[in-house]
């Protein structure tokens, strides 16, 4: 929960959140409109997740709507991101790096020359090299990202950040690398969804069993929306020195307490196929920097985060036909 004083800062202040009509941004909008700052939603969805906030329909590839969209805000969130399943990622590589490149290096110019006060970029872990344990201090630059292609991107964008702290000593630009967040507003598009939203679809779908790649034995973080969004505005409100700090629970989870967790609340039946391969053995992620940096704790429980998630989609089914897909790009 974010401090009430805090909050406070954000009153009658001007913010645009990127990607707010995705399942981070949305809960970075409802928090910030709650605190009574006039938000800007900027986003190539046709949704609307808040009449509070002015919705834009706009093209972040273009730097112009991005100069355009940032004019006179005080602070800028960039959440904005294309989000899909290894397998199309890697099927696709191209229809992730470039939209990825150009709509960050515009976002983040576009904010410098128009004078944000702060402004925050969400990154991943996926530009961690894979690891058991990800701690930002042990982070390498010249290590190979886990994701090739968005984990590039994405550090790409790191390094603009950066670029802007060391040549005007500025600490404006905060930087954040979430683990595997969900949540209500997630991609349930079943033919690149992550592992959470493609295990509810199937649910869905009634299949009996439900089967699961590997032994159910591989460690995952896993990071509920709102708890994401809420330290998205911490590490704005704060800033991350000129560097980053991870978003996580810090707890891991087996694939196995996953699949229970969701069965502890639906009743379906599962299996695991262990021909097929479970993925690497553990990456969770180190919460010490975020805890004294930026005053983050998760404080939503897996299964608890699962239940929401699951009410949200029985009810927003066909969401996901609404929203950019940039796999259908040539």
């Amino acid at each position: 929960m974010i401090q009430e004083e805090i909050l406070r800062t954000f009153s009658g202040r001007n913010a645009v959140v990127t990607g707010g009509t995705g399942m981070i941004g949305r809960e970075i909008v409802r928090i910030l409109a709650d605190a009574g700052a006039s938000v800007r939603v900027v986003s190539l969805d046709r949704l609307n997740v808040d009449d509070r906030a002015e919705h834009i329909h706009g093209d972040l590839r273009d730097f112009n709507v991005c100069q355009e969209v940032t004019r006179d805000m005080d602070f800028v969130f960039h959440v904005a991101g294309i989000k899909g399943s290894v397998e199309v990622t890697k099927a696709k590589p191209a229809s992730t790096f470039v939209p990825f490149l150009m709509m960050n290096t515009n976002v983040l110019e576009a904010a410098r020359l128009n004078g944000a006060s702060k402004v925050v970029y969400t990154s991943t872990i996926g530009t961690y090299p894979s690891r058991e344990v990800f701690r930002e201090d042990e982070y390498d630059l010249l290590s190979h990202p886990m994701d090739m292609f968005p984990g590039w991107a994405k550090r790409m964008a790191e390094l603009q950040c950066q670029a802007y702290h060391e040549q005007y000593g500025t600490d404006r630009f905060a930087v954040v690398r979430p683990c595997n967040v969900y949540g209500p507003g997630d991609n349930f598009d079943p033919a690149n969804a992550m592992v959470i939203p493609t295990l509810m679809q199937r649910i869905a779908r009634k299949e009996d069993p439900v089967t699961i790649w590997g032994d159910g034995s591989a460690v995952r973080d896993f990071l509920y929306s709102t708890d994401a969004a809420e330290g998205i505005i911490l590490a704005l409100h704060h800033g991350t020195r000129g560097s980053f700090v991870n978003l996580g629970s810090g707890q891991g989870h087996t694939i196995r307490e996953l699949v229970e967790a969701l069965r502890s609340f639906l009743d379906f039946n599962y299996q695991f196929d262990t021909t097929k391969p479970a993925g690497f053995p553990r990456r969770v992620m180190d919460m010490t920097r975020a805890r004294e940096w930026i005053g983050f704790e998760a404080a939503t429980s897996l299964r608890d985060g699962l239940q929401k998630t699951w009410a949200w989609f029985m009810a927003n089914q066909t969401e996901y036909l609404h929203r950019k897909n940039y796999w259908t790009e040539a």
